[in-house]
């Protein structure tokens, strides 16, 4: 008798350490859908301003007289697989220097498609930084359960490791390997 209850204690607490275990890979997998739509979200939002500085190389070569290469950045970027870090990264130079052509060259200011394309430049920006922080405050989450005991039991077993946050910091600066763990 005195057995039966030992096994049966056993087969009890087995099944209640597997529905934890499951109940904890669950909120990792919810947390992992969460971070690949957010990853979507703001490869949409990076495309978008890329093909707007796309369109950008025309509307200036139409506009004005250059002799170098028109946002010589994006056309570098055309044939290249970057992450949407190293995108980001590259997509707010390339601002910079659309930018710099609307500064130096006033005609373009004038120009409806150039001002179409800055209008949204500047609305992709707002909706990156947005997406920049949900993607953020669910890495945060995240990376809470992958080092908090005893889910960090369940993140190793299944293979799971911290993420890194999608860095808002100035970009500006030559500092490229700089993202936070």
């Amino acid at each position: 008798m005195l057995v039966v209850m030992y096994i049966l204690f056993a087969v009890v607490l087995v099944g209640i350490l597997l529905i934890w275990y499951a109940n904890v890979y669950n909120r990792f997998q919810s947390l992992i859908i969460r971070i690949n739509e957010a990853e979507a979200s703001i490869d949409t939002v990076l495309r978008k301003r890329f093909d707007l500085l796309n369109k950008a190389i025309g509307v200036i070569k139409n506009n004005i007289t250059v002799e170098t290469e028109v946002l010589d950045m994006i056309v570098k970027l055309r044939s290249r697989k970057l992450s949407n870090f190293d995108l980001d990264r590259q997509l707010y130079l390339a601002i910079n220097e659309f930018n710099a052509y609307k500064e130096s060259h006033k005609e373009l200011q004038k120009c409806e498609g150039f001002i179409k394309i800055e209008l949204g430049i500047n609305e992709s920006e707002s909706e990156v930084v947005a997406l920049r922080k949900y993607y953020n405050d669910i890495i945060t989450d995240y990376n809470e359960l992958t080092k908090i005991f005893p889910c960090n039991l369940v993140a190793k077993i299944s293979h799971l490791n911290e993420r890194t946050y999608f860095d808002g910091k100035n970009m500006s600066d030559n500092v490229v390997n700089d993202f936070k763990l």
